[in-house]
């Protein structure tokens, strides 16, 4: 039976009003995502805090606690890499001259054989770098200058996020029951038996996320560590540590720690006159083989199957999300994807049982 105009009117009006309200919602999105962040990170410590509350807690105290052991958490992730930079800073204002020197001897004769025109001594690249830098100085530094400025502004964003965030995850914490008695009072009476079924299942879902996401970063954290000591890496537990527990953060987290472990293998055994075969070597094996573990057997098996993933839709989201929404896509990929399987899987039920799906001609 075809549509009324009054109902094809009203159904038409529902879909502009959504669609104002989410552009809406996507014009204000760097005045919401804290809120949003926060929202999250207290979703997350909520059933923390109420096990502490139970336990005759101040709920004031109990939040405290629960925001206190984030910050613990995220300081040690901070703290991991004071070791680091404290080792590699020194060896690299001491070794990184000679390495790049050692680097351009070897390379220019290949480069020279190539019919590459480079400099044939020490002095005269010098002075090809000195016309270059007077030749190109003003466009480069307007470019570094620029470069800076976002930067700059991007760190003092992502230091106002460190601050706010927990801030409103507080009052978050502490009003939960408030809030979220007055959002199911805005719920039709009829919605919400299926609503809270739904946010029933999401919850339960979310749960074996974090868990699954836990296990493998403590897994990632003990073989990257075991890895590198096996190679003889000085600065093993550190680095696989942090890359462990980085890979929470995808592609970032790992190439960050990889980038952290190449540096100081190649100054460790340079130092030492082992050359830098075996760092090489060393690191390559260990991330190469952590990734594959990481991507094959890990994140499909103890998140992706958990949150009723297939690994094929682990890798789609992560695509579809990071190119949406950058950086912080990639971040919410896997949860956001889980729950619109969700929503997808019992809008399909629904489709399925409705009379037209069912009637045969």
């Amino acid at each position: 039976m075809a549509d009324s105009p009054a109902s094809l009117s009203k159904n038409i009006a529902r879909g502009i009003g959504v669609a104002l309200v989410a552009a809406l919602l996507w014009w204000h999105v760097g005045v919401l995502l804290p809120f949003a962040l926060s929202l999250v990170l207290a979703y997350v410590l909520r059933p923390v805090v109420e096990r502490l509350v139970a336990a005759r807690v101040p709920r004031a105290l109990a939040v405290a606690l629960c925001l206190l052991m984030v910050l613990l958490t995220a300081s040690v992730l901070l703290f991991l890499l004071v070791p680091i930079v404290s080792e590699l800073v020194p060896m690299i204002r001491a070794q990184l001259p000679d390495l790049l020197m050692q680097a351009w001897q070897e390379l220019a004769p290949r480069l020279a054989a190539l019919g590459v025109s480079v400099p044939s001594s020490v002095d005269q690249m010098k002075a090809q770098l000195a016309e270059l830098l007077q030749t190109h100085g003003s466009e480069w530094g307007g470019a570094l200058w620029r470069s800076a400025v976002a930067g700059g502004s991007g760190l003092f964003a992502l230091l106002g996020y460190a601050f706010l965030v927990p801030v409103l995850a507080f009052y978050w914490l502490m009003d939960w029951a408030h809030l979220t008695q007055a959002a199911q009072g805005l719920v039709p009476c009829r919605w919400r038996p299926a609503l809270y079924d739904l946010l029933g299942e999401l919850d339960s879902l979310m749960g074996q996320y974090l868990r699954g996401q836990s296990l493998v970063m403590l897994i990632l954290a003990v073989f990257y560590s075991v890895g590198l000591s096996l190679f003889g890496f000085n600065l093993a537990l550190p680095i696989g540590v942090f890359t462990g527990l980085a890979v929470c953060i995808p592609y970032l987290g790992f190439g960050l720690g990889l980038l952290l472990a190449l540096l100081a293998g190649v100054l460790q055994f340079a130092a030492a006159g082992e050359g830098v075969l075996q760092p090489l070597v060393g690191v390559a094996v260990v991330y190469g083989l952590g990734q594959v573990i990481e991507s094959v057997a890990l994140t499909p098996r103890l998140v992706g199957e958990r949150i009723g993933l297939h690994p094929l839709g682990v890798i789609l989201s992560l695509m579809l999300f990071g190119q949406w929404l950058g950086f912080w896509g990639i971040v919410v990929a896997l949860p956001c994807a889980a729950c619109l399987t969700v929503i997808g899987r019992r809008l399909l039920a629904r489709w399925r049982a409705s009379p037209g799906f069912l009637r045969t001609e």
